[in-house]
């Protein structure tokens, strides 16, 4: 598996790729697609991103995972979005990207990188926990567009602590 910074010019086969997340549902708190320009502005260039790497798999793209600053997170952190193809589905996507989200957020001087992760999501949820993260706080009850509530977990992960290393698959 190929790790790359995203480019523009990637933005129509990820939010592809995003796009049938969403309507798949379940697992993400995204609800709405996303046009390539909105996933550009978003995840790649826009003034919210802060990094952006995707994975490539026999050429094709099987998923990308960013860090943003959107929603004014406090100094030192910024928020990790993880997704990966579905169909066909590529075991360890999440984890050959990590590395490199996280020499970002040591380079961008991050403290923390929180994920916001649906309590109903038990693969992300346990991709972020296999990566390092801890959970730190819970987001009772937030509705979906639909009107379900469902349950947010937060996760942090530690930037700079001490002998860490990234956890493999």
């Amino acid at each position: 598996m190929h790790i790359r910074k995203a480019v523009s010019s990637d933005a129509e086969k990820l939010s592809a790729l995003l796009n049938e997340i969403i309507q798949a549902g379940g697992t993400t708190a995204l609800e709405t697609p996303l046009s390539a320009a909105e996933f550009a502005d978003w995840f790649i260039d826009g003034e919210f991103s802060l990094a952006c790497h995707v994975a490539e798999h026999k050429q094709a793209l099987v998923g990308f995972q960013s860090l943003s600053s959107y929603g004014d997170p406090p100094k030192g952190v910024a928020d990790i979005a993880t997704f990966a193809r579905m169909n066909p589905k590529t075991a360890g996507v999440g984890s050959a990207l990590f590395p490199a989200t996280r020499a970002a957020a040591e380079e961008l001087g991050l403290e923390f990188i929180n994920a916001t992760i649906r309590a109903d999501n038990v693969s992300g949820l346990g991709y972020y926990a296999k990566m390092g993260f801890e959970t730190y706080a819970r987001l009772a009850q937030v509705p979906l567009q639909d009107g379900t509530a469902v349950d947010r977990i937060k996760k942090r992960f530690s930037v700079n602590a001490m002998n860490r290393t990234t956890p493999h698959a």
